[in-house]
């Protein structure tokens, strides 16, 4: 468990820097240049990502298990990941008419994304991971709220609808073999 919590603090941390330290962040970029500060701030980011995987992954096995949510609380959750997919691929592609709705897409997905895992799993790894990515990613909306960041100006709507049919394709193949590939279990109840 030492390992996902280490990865934990080491992977919201860096993304907390704008949320925490503003000021100190924005030196930093002045004093090293923008590159070196992405560059180093994208190492930091792997190595938290890599430990949070590693950790998740040893810790889960032999993880207490809290509570075992009911069979309708695993189908809410599967049909919340359909929404997290398409929030993320709003992310991704230009700005249609939903990026400027959402105001932060991938916020939006990770809340979503954790919230759905929290309803489906019950043990103790699955409670830190998810909670600690939900808890950094409502305190990164409220951050981003009170800083007044700009929202993507609305585009064509033909946008929207590409982000929508590459969400529903990543969250069919997700539930088809990807999640049990990648994750090794199975997303359906």
């Amino acid at each position: 468990m030492f390992v996902l919590i280490l990865g934990l603090l080491i992977f919201l941390g860096v993304h907390s820097v704008h949320i925490c330290a503003p000021a100190w962040r924005n030196r930093r970029i002045a004093d090293t240049g923008a590159g070196a500060w992405r560059g180093l701030y994208s190492l930091v980011s792997l190595g938290g990502f890599v430990l949070i995987i590693w950790g998740f992954a040893s810790a889960r096995p032999d993880a207490p298990v809290l509570y075992e949510p009911p069979v309708w609380m695993k189908h809410l959750a599967l049909a919340l990941m359909l929404f997290a997919f398409i929030s993320l691929m709003v992310f991704a592609f230009p700005a249609g008419r939903l990026k400027p709705a959402l105001k932060h897409p991938m916020l939006v997905s990770v809340k979503i994304w954790a919230l759905a895992h929290l309803l489906a799993n019950g043990d103790l790894a699955s409670l830190l991971l998810f909670g600690a990515f939900l808890a950094w990613a409502v305190a990164d909306r409220i951050s981003v709220k009170r800083r007044g960041n700009d929202v993507a100006a609305p585009g064509p709507a033909a946008w929207d609808m590409g982000a929508v049919a590459a969400g529903v394709l990543l969250y069919v193949l997700f539930v088809w073999r990807l999640h049990e590939w990648l994750f090794g279990a199975t997303p359906l109840p």
